[in-house]
């Protein structure tokens, strides 16, 4: 069996984006969906180094936001 695969891409505006290889007819929706849907199994998960980060917020996105 072919490797399936589903690339997501979020552009800083939110906008998402999905690619998907390896799956046949319709499939690929079906697996779309249930990411969606949220059935991702939670032990699966493993944090990276990113997401420990802290999200900085320059001046200029402040003030766009109506900060100082």
């Amino acid at each position: 069996m072919a490797e399936q695969r589903i690339t997501i891409e979020i552009d800083e505006e939110g906008k998402i984006v999905a690619k998907t290889s390896g799956f046949k007819g319709e499939a690929c929706m079906d697996e779309l969906q249930k990411l969606l849907d949220g059935e991702v199994c939670p032990s699966t998960l493993k944090p990276t180094d990113d997401f420990h980060q802290k999200k900085t917020v320059n001046s200029q996105q402040k003030q766009s936001l109506g900060g100082k």
